[in-house]
């Protein structure tokens, strides 16, 4: 169970991290094409290959911006024209035209990410440049002579590196393909089995819905022992905003974040997606100043932990408000709406903030 585990937290990583992992290797791919170069003594390559390391620590820093179509186009470019003086200086029996190959899977998963519907064109048209790329080396350079005669051995570990980055870029991509697809069905089917009318849980975030949630919350007001509990209205800030910026998918995302801090942080509690992007807390026997300090550790918490989005790090934060129970509240309803007022007091006087009295 360990190692399933592991294993889907890796391919998890790997596929919501999938463009800095690209632009690390294409790095890493290139420090070794630079030692192969320098050892062979073509030094044209070897300065080139120092240039593309460069780019690549770049473009690492943009992956960490979410600047990914820079990125797209850097890749594609960086690798087309290295190709072409790889060839140039070596001759097609480098099998340096294998680079082509290997991007080949990266232009088009990347690619159905950036672009959608018409804008899918632009795959296609790097598909052809790319192979318009390797038919003009292939033709161009079939009977030249390659102007550094490099030894066997540099030689046959060009062939065998570019080779293995070409069957290495198709097997990952391929099975990051595979994971994703999985999950999307897996995903699906799971919440068609839950889409019943008793669920008590919400599909998107596994917390409880309003029909599992307010059953509790009427069971702790009708004991006939003296109840203590405190409510919690969260609500995260600019979600359309989120959602208008990065699609849907990427909001999704953010929320299903931002369930898990606070089920990791509220251990013990009831926590319920009331609707949308907004979260009811119920916390038992706590009295209000321990509500207070842990609503403020948590919303400092979801401040300072953004939500990892293929490479793109979208900060979000909530507004709470925070109501205690008291003996004139008779329904669930009257705490709530209580709770839900002050979070909107809180929304109209500068958001990321608790409110946890009447202003």
């Amino acid at each position: 169970m360990k190692k399933k585990g592991l294993i889907e937290d890796t391919m998890h990583f790997l596929v919501h991290n999938s463009f800095l992992f690209t632009v690390a290797i294409m790095c890493l791919v290139h420090a070794i094409l630079l030692g192969i170069t320098w050892y062979g003594k073509v030094m044209p390559l070897a300065y080139f290959n120092i240039l593309s390391v460069v780019v690549y620590m770049f473009c690492i820093l943009l992956c960490n911006l979410g600047m990914i179509m820079p990125v797209y186009i850097s890749i594609i470019l960086e690798v087309s024209v290295y190709s072409a003086i790889a060839v140039h200086f070596m001759g097609l029996r480098s099998a340096s035209y294998n680079f082509l190959f290997s991007i080949v899977p990266i232009i088009i998963y990347f690619g159905n990410y950036l672009f959608k519907e018409k804008k899918r064109v632009i795959i296609a048209v790097s598909l052809i440049f790319d192979f318009s790329v390797f038919v003009y080396l292939y033709l161009h350079y079939y009977d030249a002579a390659p102007v550094y005669d490099v030894s066997y051995a540099v030689e046959t570990s060009l062939v065998i590196f570019s080779t293995f980055v070409m069957l290495f870029s198709v097997i990952f991509y391929n099975l990051i393909y595979i994971y994703s697809s999985e999950n999307v069905r897996n995903a699906l089917e799971k919440k068609n089995e839950m889409l019943t009318v008793e669920t008590k849980e919400d599909a998107l975030t596994k917390l409880l819905n309003r029909r599992g949630f307010l059953p509790i919350v009427e069971g702790i007001m009708n004991e006939e022992s003296e109840h203590h509990f405190c409510m919690a209205f969260c609500d995260i800030d600019n979600f359309k905003r989120i959602n208008d910026n990065y699609g849907h998918d990427c909001g999704d995302e953010v929320l299903r974040h931002i369930s898990r801090l606070i089920t990791r942080e509220m251990q013990g509690c009831e926590v319920c997606r009331w609707g949308g992007e907004e979260i009811v807390i119920l916390m038992r026997d706590h009295d209000l100043e321990v509500a207070k300090q842990k609503m403020e550790y948590l919303r400092k918490s979801i401040e300072s932990t953004p939500t990892v989005f293929y490479n793109k790090r979208i900060a979000a934060t909530v507004t709470i408000g925070l109501e205690e129970c008291r003996e004139d509240y008779k329904k669930p309803d009257d705490i709530i709406k209580t709770a839900d007022a002050r979070m909107y007091y809180g929304k109209q006087h500068g958001k990321n903030i608790v409110i946890f009295e009447d202003k």
